[in-house]
């Protein structure tokens, strides 16, 4: 497939930590970005594989920055895997390791929650997690019951460091199971399609921004989507180098990709 250059690019998908902002602080140039493509008649969405969160708490945490969206700009890997779980089960019973938030958005979107029978044991980024949960959801994965997972990101970056994170979780539920779950959530085909369809576009028409080779970049590099990756959150130039995920392009900050305009 073709790249097309960004100038005749539609859609730009957006991670968030690390790329538009740095914890609770709006990373310089942001908003100028945004404003910009605008004015060139493109749009633009973000997409987080943090399940932890809504989109209604990240148009809050936006609108704190003077970011101003609609809620339909925000889509999460959360999102992904209700689709995904609609589409597989036709009236899908769910056993959740999830955050309220999330188990609010599973319910609401028709899925039943249960320990008993379900179809799907499904992880997210669960910061309620407990033993119990772990413990009942490798019984279930142990009888057979198929094991999926929102996204493989092992640690989120939060302001002090690190926190363990839905790929840790899935950790240790493979080690004690020996099952490894479908991973949703970027770098996955399953994503990219949720996205074509969500944006009602080709990926032809996509440019993937973020600051993770793993998963930012490696969904358009796996796929044939162009890829801009910034060098505001994880990924350090000498990282490139012992990677063979690529990027088309490389900025120092996102408003910085207006050059290639």
């Amino acid at each position: 497939m073709h790249k097309r250059p960004l100038k005749d690019k539609k859609v730009f998908v957006l991670d968030m930590d690390g790329t538009f902002y740095l914890g609770d602080r709006l990373l310089e140039g942001s908003l100028e970005f945004l404003s910009a493509i605008r004015d060139r008649g493109m749009s633009f969405i973000f997409f987080t594989n943090n399940s932890s969160k809504t989109p209604g708490y990240y148009i809050k945490k936006l609108a704190s920055m003077d970011c101003h969206i609609d809620e339909r700009q925000i889509v999460t890997s959360g999102m992904v895997a209700i689709s995904y779980l609609k589409r597989r089960f036709r009236a899908p019973r769910v056993y959740l390791l999830g955050t309220p938030l999330l188990e609010e958005d599973f319910v609401n979107s028709g899925i039943t929650l249960t320990d008993c029978d379900p179809d799907a044991v499904v992880a997210g980024f669960d910061t309620t997690l407990t033993y119990e949960k772990l413990d009942k959801a490798c019984a279930l994965i142990r009888k057979g019951i198929p094991f999926i997972a929102t996204h493989p990101d092992i640690n989120c970056p939060v302001d002090n460091g690190l926190m363990p994170d839905c790929g840790a979780i899935c950790a240790f539920i493979i080690t004690a199971t020996g099952v490894r779950p479908e991973y949703l959530g970027k770098p996955s085909s399953e994503t990219l399609d949720f996205i074509t369809q969500y944006t009602n576009t080709a990926r032809s028409d996509l440019v993937f921004v973020g600051d993770r080779l793993e998963t930012d970049i490696a969904i358009g590099f796996r796929h044939e989507v162009t890829t801009a990756l910034v060098l505001t959150g994880v990924t350090r130039l000498k990282d490139l180098a012992g990677s063979e995920i690529k990027p088309d392009i490389i900025a120092d900050r996102l408003v910085d990709l207006l050059g290639y305009l």
